[in-house]
């Protein structure tokens, strides 16, 4: 039967001990994690958040009561023991922060039973992630995922220290917003009092941050959580936490230099990793152009080599036909790979393949230097040998090409570059390589809307030197934004913003708005606007893909305390999930029946 405090109080937590507490009487409080009868001796292994903890019962120190309480302990009771610290009588565990003592119980109070768990709580847990989910609260107890978990506050803590010191204010900012389409799409909430009419959840505070510049607050920041309904991935949350920052009277350069400082800082104090400043910069156009990709991962070579001059006259269809389409033609070496079977070429087409190539083409040079093709047949001697010196091949390398439009081909050897960095152990896991990714295009053209839309977002400022082209030709202008990636992930993203009147107008003109539809969407802004706004520029991190990065997590998941999966759901709580009729009535909202396509 479980029994109460009685007025008992912690005096540690179990992790927090060591020698220097030899010879104390301490009270410890936490989870059983293992018991062990060793016939007039028990052994406890007693959990919390701080770490393990030995517990040694004998009658002669206990007593009998207390004595027959540990032998009925299971896993996961919560019990409180108070009692002596005592150097180990056994085999030191050098694997554990408290190996070398343990205590001697006096006193044992079980607090809380607990049924056997569906799963052992216990690090690594290979027990499948939609039960461990279910069980959320459980798989929380692993003391790996608690490390995570506690590191992520450890983060938010850094983060308001240092930008406090730097003069920013935290400032919240709206839950329950006004829609604007231009961008992901929004959850939206019913208004009970505005029958018909709807808040929308915030993708970010961006129009309120850019509202406090003009309200003359200088530096501001926010740890705020945003939401965005769109179809998810790996490492996506239809609900996430950001760093979120603005500053007055700063250019692309002071946003960048007190950033890095902040990634400094934090990496000093949360996870004792001193990192080097200045970060290294690179164009957009040169890392789509080196890697494939605006995330670039930097931690090893193996770089796209452009080799569209050297096939243009070849005879192989597929690389002419690709430049005649206005495409090009990329390769990367997979070095000393020439020898890999035919069946994990295929395999690698095939993930080729799932990024929207229609094929890969392949070059073994074998050691003797003959070559072993898909293509060579339809290239002379000359344009062999001029191809590999491209590729800087030398014998025992793979050389593999795509030829297509090069947006295509980008993404596809840059996928197929990480995918080989990870076969052929070219990444040191252990290394942090930040990078900012600078210059991006100002406008993607949108086949689907058949315009153009902004990359990033419509206030979003241009480079100055590109100006002159928002009009003749958007999709050469360039954008004062900039990404902060780490290990090929993109931490952070942010921009100098437009604070004159007529680029801002140029500007969603260039993006298909009326002067109407504009301030229908954005009025509030565009009025404030009128009443003297100061240069400004921003960043914000996604939290939740820092600390995944910073604590070697594998899944986004591993970091958020209560999270989704791929549907948006809680596996947990298991929402959504529907409301009573008088919740709707309320709201004026009436439910209709999706009616199954039927095929002809």
């Amino acid at each position: 039967m479980a029994e109460t405090m009685k007025g008992l109080k912690r005096t540690c937590r179990c992790g927090e001990l060591s020698v220097a507490n030899v010879g104390q009487t301490v009270t410890v409080m936490g989870w059983v994690a293992k018991q062990r009868n060793k016939g007039g001796i028990i052994f406890v292994d007693l959990r919390d958040r701080a770490g393990l903890l030995q517990i040694i019962f004998e009658e002669a120190d206990c007593g009998s009561e207390n004595f027959a309480k540990a032998e009925r302990l299971r896993s996961e009771f919560v019990i409180a023991v108070t009692g002596r610290v005592e150097r180990r009588s056994g085999a030191v565990n050098e694997n554990l922060a408290t190996g070398q003592i343990e205590v001697r119980a006096q006193q044992l109070r079980v607090l809380s039973e607990a049924l056997t768990p569906p799963f052992p709580i216990e690090a690594n847990s290979k027990t499948k992630e939609e039960i461990r989910l279910k069980y959320r609260y459980l798989d929380l107890r692993r003391p790996d995922l608690q490390e995570k978990i506690i590191l992520r506050s450890k983060i938010c803590a850094a983060v308001r220290r240092f930008l406090t010191e730097e003069g920013f204010l935290e400032i919240e900012t709206p839950i329950l917003c006004k829609s604007t389409p231009e961008g992901a799409r929004d959850y939206l909430v019913p208004s009970r009092v505005h029958p018909g009419s709807f808040y929308a959840l915030p993708q970010s505070p961006q129009l309120f941050k850019q509202l406090l510049m003009c309200s003359g607050y200088d530096r501001y920041f926010q740890i705020a959580r945003c939401f965005r309904d769109e179809d998810l991935r790996a490492n996506r949350q239809p609900e996430f936490t950001q760093i979120d920052m603005e500053l007055s009277f700063v250019d692309v350069d002071d946003v960048i230099d007190v950033n890095e400082r902040l990634i400094q800082y934090l990496c000093r104090e949360a996870i004792g990793l001193e990192v080097t400043a200045p970060f290294p910069r690179m164009k957009w156009i040169d890392a789509m152009n080196r890697y494939g990709s605006d995330k670039p991962d930097t931690r090893f070579g193996m770089e796209l080599v452009d080799v569209s001059d050297v096939v243009k006259d070849c005879g192989f269809s597929v690389f002419t036909g690709a430049l005649a389409n206005g495409g090009s033609v990329r390769g990367i070496n997979a070095r000393g790979q020439a020898g890999m079977p035919r069946k994990k070429i295929d395999a690698l087409v095939d993930f080729a393949k799932g990024y929207g190539a229609r094929g890969l083409a392949y070059l073994a040079v074998q050691e003797d230097g003959s070559y072993k093709s898909s293509f060579a047949k339809f290239l002379t001697e000359e344009q062999l040998i001029a191809l590999t010196q491209a590729m800087d091949a030398k014998p025992g390398d793979l050389l593999l090409f795509a030829a297509d439009k090069t947006d295509i081909v980008w993404s596809v050897l840059g996928a197929l570059r990480l995918e080989l960095g990870e076969q052929m152990g070219l990444i040191d896991h252990s290394q942090f390589h930040f990078l900012w990714v600078v210059e991006f295009p100002q406008f993607e053209y949108s086949e689907e809307e058949g315009r153009y839309v902004a990359m990033h977002h419509p206030f979003t400022m241009p480079m100055e030197e590109d100006l002159e082209r928002l009009e003749s030709d958007p999709g050469s202008v360039r954008a004062k934004a900039y990404d902060i990636v780490l290990n090929g992930v993109e931490i952070g993203g942010g921009s100098v913003r437009i604070f004159q009147d007529d680029v801002q107008e140029r500007m969603f003109e260039a993006l298909g708005f009326t002067k109407e539809k504009a301030h229908e969407q954005f009025g509030f802004l565009l009025d404030a606007f009128k009443y003297g706004v100061p240069p400004h520029a921003g960043l914000a991190y996604g939290l939740d893909r820092l600390c995944m990065e910073l604590t070697g997590a594998e899944s986004i998941r591993d970091v958020i305390a209560f999270p989704k999966v791929k549907d948006a759901s809680c596996l947990m709580t298991e929402c959504p999930n529907t409301v009573d009729e008088k919740q709707l009535a309320e709201l004026g909202i009436g439910l209709v029946e999706a009616k199954e396509e039927q095929s002809i």
